[in-house]
């Protein structure tokens, strides 16, 4: 019996060292579930568009045709749901039916099913906004919005036909264009821009779905007109940004309150005045200063006279352009002030006339008129931007707003066309 056993104990303990010799020089490779098994692939995420996943769907693009309404496009696609009651529920609140229109885009989501029953429509109002229609049993809509990519650059260009067409010839938006004649309108004639002018500006350029919709905020530029190099840096003043130049000075210029010296306004700007000479309603699109004839008439602002003369109804007037955004009008003059001419650079405060009662007039006044952006506005009512300097109390703060500023707009490599300085903030 013991010969039988002795063999056995014999290789149980020989087995028992050579496990424990192997395991402690490392030799034996113990199997790990964990570490030899074959890493899961990750959960593939669902391409969302409009919030949906566009892979769970068949997806055809629509444009509204002429005369097409929201109704018509729901009755189309054979609904299972109460569409008369839906349409009827709809509020502007909610969604506006008017806001459909022809040329507009939708989209159709349609189940992958041996139907193809539509699930959502979506209808885009902008670039930005639009509305899913769930267009189940239970119909109802609701808003969304993409979100909006604010992607910083810098960019450059010089001026070698006109400032719009340069624009797009450098790959930048145009719509900068305005912009930078809204913020260099006091200090820069676009009216007569030079060949050889060139900018750099730092600025926010706005994406939804990589396409630009236009542009964000401007945080500085400079713009070399006729050899003169002008800056513009945008800082905040008592809850308030504008823009100023490298010493602190506002780059705008205020209006006078008023034109002349007046007794008292005859008559304001209205759509719908009675006219005292033509005895007929129409739109007076400016303010009456009644005043004494001889009246001297100052210049409201900075400007070029870009048209003078006698007309049946104004009599006597003059129109001066003060930049690309602002020109004023004067009416009725009895004569104009010695040295005033088609093209004559005037000061504010200068005098270009004095009161008459020429033209359609029943009495010695001024009409007076202001066009922004070519459309009349009230001059009563017009924006007087501030002229005041930075305040000493903010001119650190300015001070190095200037300083990081100008270091990002000096990093653009001199020639190029436009650089990314972030790609998003």
């Amino acid at each position: 019996m013991l010969k039988k056993i002795l063999p056995i104990l014999v290789i149980s303990i020989l087995t028992v060292f050579l496990i424990d010799y192997f395991i402690g020089t490392d030799y034996i490779k113990l199997y790990s579930p964990e570490k030899d098994q074959k890493p899961l692939a990750e959960d593939v995420q669902p391409m969302l568009e409009y919030g949906l996943p566009i892979d769970s769907f068949y997806v055809t693009e629509y444009t509204v045709r002429s005369n097409q309404t929201l109704g018509k496009i729901l009755f189309s696609l054979n609904l299972t749901g109460n569409v008369n009651e839906f349409l009827l529920s709809l509020t502007p609140d909610v969604f506006d039916v008017k806001k459909v229109r022809a040329g507009a885009r939708y989209k159709v989501f349609a189940r992958k099913d041996s139907l193809q029953t539509p699930a959502y429509l979506v209808y885009e109002v902008s670039p930005v906004e639009y509305f899913v229609f769930n267009l189940t049993d239970s119909l109802y809509v609701y808003p969304f919005k993409k979100e909006i990519v604010p992607v910083r650059k810098i960019s450059e260009a010089e001026i070698r036909t006109s400032l719009w067409v340069d624009m797009k010839a450098n790959g930048l938006n145009p719509m900068l264009a305005l912009e930078l004649s809204d913020i260099f309108a006091w200090t820069v004639d676009f009216f007569g821009l030079f060949k050889g002018d060139k900018f750099r500006v730092m600025y926010d350029e706005l994406y939804v779905d990589s396409a630009s919709i236009g542009i964000g905020t401007i945080y500085a530029a400079w713009f070399e007109h006729r050899g003169e190099k002008f800056y513009a840096f945008r800082f905040e003043q008592d809850s308030v940004a504008s823009y100023w130049d490298e010493k602190g000075n506002s780059l705008r210029k205020s209006f006078l309150k008023a034109p002349l010296r007046f007794s008292r306004i005859s008559s304001r700007f209205s759509g719908n005045r009675f006219h005292p000479v033509l005895k007929i309603y129409r739109p007076h699109s400016g303010v009456d200063y009644a005043a004494p004839e001889g009246t001297p008439v100052m210049a409201l602002g900075d400007g070029v006279v870009i048209d003078m003369g006698y007309d049946k109804a104004a009599g006597n007037y003059i129109k001066i352009r003060h930049n690309s955004v602002y020109t004023t009008g004067y009416n009725h003059f009895s004569r104009f002030a010695k040295g005033i001419a088609r093209g004559v650079r005037v000061k504010q405060g200068d005098i270009i006339g004095y009161v008459g009662r020429t033209g359609y007039a029943t009495g010695p006044h001024l009409d007076m008129r202001v066009w922004m952006n070519g459309s009349p506005i009230d001059p009563l009512k017009m924006k007087s931007p501030p002229v005041e300097p930075v305040k000493q109390e903010n001119l650190e703060a300015f001070r190095n707003v200037v300083a990081k500023f100008s270091a990002q707009l000096d990093s653009i490599i001199p020639g190029s066309r436009a650089y990314y300085a972030a790609q998003k903030e």
